[in-house]
C-alpha cells in the first residue's frame, strides 16, 4: 500500500486535510469489520465526487463541441463516466493499492473490483472538491481522464446500447433484458437514478443518471460490455450468459 504522500504525488493533489483523501479510501467493508472504530466509509463522499464529476465532464463536453446535439452529448458524458472508465483511471493513479479493505472483500479480489475503484475515482474527487474547490477538482479529473477526454467526438460510441441488448438477447436466447431501479435520492429538481438490467435472472450490468432512461441506457452499455468479457472466444456472445 503506497503511502500518502506517494499517493498524493501519483494524484497531483496536496491536501491541506490528510483525513479527507484517508476517508476517500475507506471501503464500507473495512467498517463494517471494525463497527466500534466509528470510522466512516467513502459512500457519501463518492456521491459527491460523482455530482462534482458529472459537472466537470459537461462542461467541457458543452466547450469543446459545440455542434453536438444533446443527445450525443448525453451519450458522451455516459460513456466518459461509465465504471470501466473510471475503473480504469483509477488503476493508473494506483488507488486499488491505497484502498483500505476488509478482509473478505481484500480476498475476494476487491482491489481490482471494477466497482470499487470507480468509487474510490468518485470518492477522490469528492475530497479534492472538499478540499481544495471546484478548480482544483476539474484540474484533476481533466488530468486522470486526459486520454479518454482526448478521443471525445473522434470515437462512435454505441447510440442505442438498450437496442443493441434487447437484439442479442432475445436473437439468441429468446428472453428479453429487464431493468429496475435501484435507488432513487436527491430532491425532486436533481433526482439520480440508479438502475439495474437483468438477462435471465442474472444481473450484467448497473447504471446511475439524472434520469431513469440515461441510468438504464449506462446499465445496458455495461451489460454489453460484460457480455463480451464473459464470451472470449465464443462466436455467440453469450457464453456463460443465460445459461
Amino acid at each position: 500500500m503506497p503511502r500518502r504522500s506517494d499517493l498524493e504525488k501519483q494524484l497531483g493533489v496536496s491536501f491541506k486535510d490528510k483525513g479527507l483523501l484517508q476517508q476517500a479510501l475507506v471501503h464500507s467493508s473495512f467498517v463494517n469489520e471494525r463497527p466500534k472504530e466509528g470510522t466512516e466509509s467513502n459512500e457519501r463522499m463518492e456521491f459527491l465526487g460523482d455530482a462534482v464529476l458529472g459537472l466537470v465532464v459537461a462542461h467541457d463536453l458543452f466547450a469543446t463541441l459545440p455542434d453536438m446535439d444533446e443527445g450525443s452529448l448525453t451519450e458522451q458524458r455516459t460513456h466518459l463516466v461509465r465504471r470501466d472508465t473510471l475503473a480504469d483511471a483509477a488503476r493508473r493513479l494506483g488507488l486499488g493499492e491505497a484502498l483500505l479493505l476488509g478482509r473478505g472483500e481484500e480476498g475476494g479480489g476487491g482491489r481490482d473490483r471494477p466497482t470499487n475503484l470507480a468509487h474510490v475515482y468518485e470518492a477522490v474527487v469528492g475530497a479534492i472538491y472538499l478540499d481544495r474547490g471546484l478548480e482544483a477538482a476539474s484540474d484533476f479529473v481533466r488530468h486522470s481522464l486526459s486520454e479518454e477526454l482526448a478521443r471525445v467526438g473522434n470515437e462512435p460510441y454505441p447510440a442505442d446500447a438498450k437496442s443493441q441488448l434487447q437484439e442479442i438477447t432475445q436473437s439468441r436466447h429468446q428472453t428479453t433484458p429487464h431493468y429496475h431501479v435501484t435507488k432513487a435520492e436527491g430532491p425532486d429538481h436533481a433526482r439520480r437514478f440508479t438502475v439495474e438490467v437483468t438477462v435471465d435472472g442474472q444481473t450484467l450490468g448497473t447504471g446511475r443518471g439524472t434520469s431513469k432512461q440515461e441510468a438504464e441506457k449506462e446499465a445496458a452499455r455495461q451489460a454489453l460490455t460484460e457480455i463480451e468479457a464473459r464470451a472470449g472466444d465464443d462466436p455467440t456472445g453469450m457464453s456463460n450468459v443465460c445459461t
